[in-house]
């Protein structure tokens, strides 16, 4: 899914994963369609300015069901708070800033699942690798570099 992803066309993956199309998961659907890795609270606010109503918990609830039925990828990259996207089912992975904690996509290394072979399997069937880059985002480098003094 992109940001071309239609209202029509979410109403139709909700269907498809035989969920009700309601006005909160679909503001959700939205929001996360607006702001990719975003966190709950963020959501929650985007929600909110469409649909004042909507409590945190129903956020909450939405978000766990859109998981559950793969219509929505949490992520919850190593001591950070989850956070969600609409690209699911395609094994990518992520870029995270260790400064301000921005997140972006990688693409898959090898390009089918699961990306990367295990060195020992122990009887497992694997397939899914989640892979988390870290390093400094452009901005953040760029703020470091002129925080610096000079010598």
């Amino acid at each position: 899914m992109d940001h071309d992803t239609t209202e029509a066309d979410f109403e139709q993956l909700l269907r498809g994963a035989d969920l009700r199309v309601t006005r909160p998961r679909l503001a959700v659907l939205r929001a996360v369609r607006r702001h990719p890795h975003a966190d709950t609270g963020s959501l929650l606010a985007a929600v909110r300015t469409e649909e004042p109503g909507v409590s945190h918990q129903a956020v909450y609830d939405v978000l766990g069901v859109l998981s559950q039925s793969g219509l929505v990828r949490r992520i919850q990259p190593a001591g950070s708070v989850a956070r969600y996207e609409l690209r699911v089912g395609d094994n990518h992975h992520h870029v995270v800033c260790r400064s301000c904690g921005a997140v972006a996509d990688v693409d898959c290394a090898v390009g089918v699942r699961p990306c990367l072979d295990a060195s020992d399997t122990h009887g497992f069937v694997v397939d899914e690798a989640e892979v988390t880059y870290w390093g400094v985002c452009p901005h953040c480098a760029t703020t470091a570099s002129e925080a610096a003094p000079a010598n």
